[in-house]
């Protein structure tokens, strides 16, 4: 089989995917991806209980480099499309141990926002059976608060939805479409009614930044904010199976804009109707908390079953863009082969799809370590915060080098496509770094608390040294190209549905 030439030399060939989305699935697949409702309902408390009522100018200001990470993506999309992305790309432009990180922090991260995840699709669940007036089972107080509860709950939710995206991409973006419809109809209904009949008073202060009292709330404020849209990128995963890549790019930066105007409408509505106080110490119910304050049963159900269908939706469109991930890392050897396993009949890489789902399904349960869901969620909206950060920032300095000839040729377009990603990425960087600085000087000594900084450090150290022993086995264990390169396989491989599952990997002469 001959490698088709994309400028790279001695990268292997391997598998692609099923070519089969418009730029509408692939919004479907970022918007769930970043699960707006999700973040709204139990997120929004956390970060309320940092800054304060300056939640929606915190969540303005992020979007900025979070729109100069996505045109970055977008441009790099549009020249080299490739499920790896930012893998991919940084590893070309940047150095390929960096790119290895880059893919590798993705993926970690990804596994234990599916655990923790995992516990609030169970959480939705006891908390629907609580308006139900079911509060407790054979002696056992049902308890929405509950990590343990509501992991088990979840479980059942994360194998279904494992199962929905091994059937392949555009099954799942299709019910992802009809989960969306319900879940926005719902919370734009409510969100939009609070803005009226919320008691709280509105003040133009929630969107001045120089309210914030110090740079330290700003900076956990704003890395706390940029988790909030992490997930758009999910669109630039599936790239391969679009029609035309350009689409994946405009769902992309379709799905920022989009889910910016729901941060912002749910931010003032949320303080409208709660006071600081109700909103910081509800926040995994805080949707719940929403809905009863607005509506009386059955309506006050709505929100929370809005709520669960986000849930479904995020972990199907989170397990679906990082199985491509791994496909991709699988293709180049830097991991096993396993990933790049492709169901003969519905054209996925359906081994790794199941695998992913079983590892997340495995931290989910060593999360219940720590019992109070809101606990969990706290300590890991800020750790994965950091790793977020720290690779959107390498990802958009990778397009800033890529393109670094325009600001000679063409230096107003040079301007969006070098300056613009360059700063957003520094701002990121900065910000995840004063961070970082900040959990390490919050403590003395490390505890299993997700209040202790060492701890909430903890995983995102773990995630480099991980990834530096990973990425090490790979050059001089696997001898993978990819570490002499910094260049994935061919992305425009011949579409192999119905091929055997395992296809002989070949380097071009």
């Amino acid at each position: 089989m001959a490698a088709v030439n994309n400028g790279a030399a001695d990268v292997p060939r391997a598998t692609s995917l099923r070519k089969s989305l418009g730029v509408m699935d692939g919004v479907a697949i970022a918007a769930s991806s970043t699960a707006a409702t999700t973040s709204i309902g139990v997120g929004l408390g956390v970060i309320a209980a940092v800054v304060g009522l300056q939640m929606p100018v915190v969540l303005l200001l992020a979007f900025v480099p979070i729109l100069g990470i996505a045109s970055g993506y977008a441009r790099l999309n549009r020249v080299e499309p490739n499920c790896g992305n930012s893998y991919v790309w940084v590893g070309r432009s940047l150095s390929p141990w960096l790119g290895f990180l880059t893919g590798w922090m993705a993926i970690v991260a990804v596994v234990v926002f599916m655990a923790y995840t995992t516990a609030i699709a169970g959480s939705a669940i006891l908390q629907l059976a609580g308006m139900a007036g079911l509060h407790g089972i054979g002696g056992l107080a049902l308890d929405p608060d509950s990590t343990l509860q509501s992991t088990i709950l979840g479980l059942t939710i994360l194998g279904a939805v494992t199962f929905t995206a091994v059937r392949g991409v555009a099954v799942a973006a299709r019910l992802q479409k009809y989960l969306l419809v319900f879940e926005y109809v719902v919370l734009i209904g409510f969100c939009t009614y609070g803005l009226f009949a919320g008691s709280q008073p509105f003040s133009l202060s929630w969107f001045n930044p120089f309210a914030i009292p110090s740079f330290a709330v700003l900076a956990e404020g704003m890395v706390i904010a940029v988790f909030f849209y992490w997930g758009f990128e999910a669109a630039f995963s599936v790239s391969e199976e679009v029609r035309d890549p350009r689409d994946a790019s405009r769902a992309g930066v379709i799905t920022v804009f989009l889910v910016l105007g729901l941060f912002l409408l749910g931010a003032v509505a949320f303080q409208r109707v709660l006071t600081p106080t109700e909103l910081a110490d509800n926040g995994t119910v805080g949707l719940a908390f929403l809905g009863e304050a607005l509506a009386r049963q059955p309506l006050a159900a709505l929100p929370v079953v809005a709520l669960m269908f986000s849930v479904v939706a995020s972990l199907q469109a989170t397990v679906i863009p990082s199985a491509r991930g791994l496909f991709a890392m699988g293709r180049d050897r830097t991991l096993g082969p396993v990933w790049t396993r492709i169901h003969s009949r519905y054209g996925t890489p359906a081994a790794g799809t199941v695998l992913l789902g079983g590892i997340s399904a495995v931290v989910a349960l060593l999360a219940t370590v720590i019992p109070k869901l809101s606990d969990l969620l706290g300590a890991g909206i800020s750790s994965i915060g950091l790793v977020v950060a720290l690779w959107y920032g390498l990802t958009a300095l990778a397009a800033a080098v890529r393109f670094r000839g325009l600001l000679r040729e063409r230096p107003w377009e040079g301007l969006r496509a070098v300056v613009f990603p360059a700063v957003s990425a520094l701002v990121l960087l900065a910000l995840g770094g004063y961070l970082g600085w900040i959990f390490y000087t919050s403590a003395d000594h490390l505890e299993f608390s997700a209040t202790n900084g060492w701890f909430q450090l903890l995983f995102p150290v773990l995630i480099l040294i991980s990834g530096l022993v990973v990425a090490a086995h790979a050059k001089w264990v696997r001898r993978s190209p990819y570490f002499v390169t910094g260049r994935g396989t061919d992305a425009d491989a011949a579409d192999l549905l119905g091929a055997p599952t395992e296809v002989p990997v070949t380097t071009r002469s």
